[in-house]
């Protein structure tokens, strides 16, 4: 596992990245090898918050991407929280990729919950269809604010492909333009 510790407004200590590099090495164990990941330990500047040390981490699979975000008043707190949340994530994901439809895992059928499990299987529940605009990214924001949705899909004007502009935590918009 190549794990990347970064600071944003803050120096990050050798006792900091030493205690994130043992908690986050818990997680090699149970992710294939070679597995980048990358952790951002911030302290949010506004007074009124009082979970300001945030850390946020990102797992690079040959599957999806893990990310989480966890906040409290102390950073080791933070790092302690965000790590049992990757876990969950990690135990998840790899028993996603042991459950293939049709295989079976003793005996039991591999899209069956396994007996005694309380962890719900997520369904979707609503399909919606709309037509797709083009517009530029700055469009694209006024129409999400007009709508107060979390995010917004579009066609971009200029390159022609899908894309989706998002509101972020701090109030300001994110941007995504997929690479096919």
């Amino acid at each position: 596992m190549r794990l990347q510790v970064k600071g944003k407004n803050l120096e990050v200590s050798e006792s900091i990245r030493s205690y994130a590099e043992r908690k986050l090495g818990k997680l090699e164990k149970k992710l294939p090898a070679p597995t980048q990941v990358e952790l951002e330990l911030a302290v949010e500047r506004n007074a009124s918050i009082a979970a300001n040390h945030v850390a946020e981490a990102t797992i690079w699979t040959k599957g999806p991407t893990l990310r989480a975000r966890e906040a409290s008043g102390d950073m080791k707190a933070s790092i302690d929280a965000l790590v049992e949340k990757l876990e969950r994530q990690v135990i998840r994901y790899r028993d996603k990729r042991r459950r293939r439809p049709g295989r079976e895992d003793g005996g039991q059928p591999m899209d069956a919950t396994p007996a005694g499990s309380d962890e719900h299987e997520r369904t979707i529940v609503k399909v919606k269809q709309f037509a797709v605009k083009p517009m530029t990214p700055e469009e694209a924001v006024l129409q999400l604010e007009l709508i107060g949705h979390d995010f917004f899909v579009f066609q971009n004007a200029e390159t022609g492909d899908i894309n989706v502009v998002y509101r972020r935590r701090d109030g300001n918009f994110g941007h995504i333009e997929p690479e096919v």
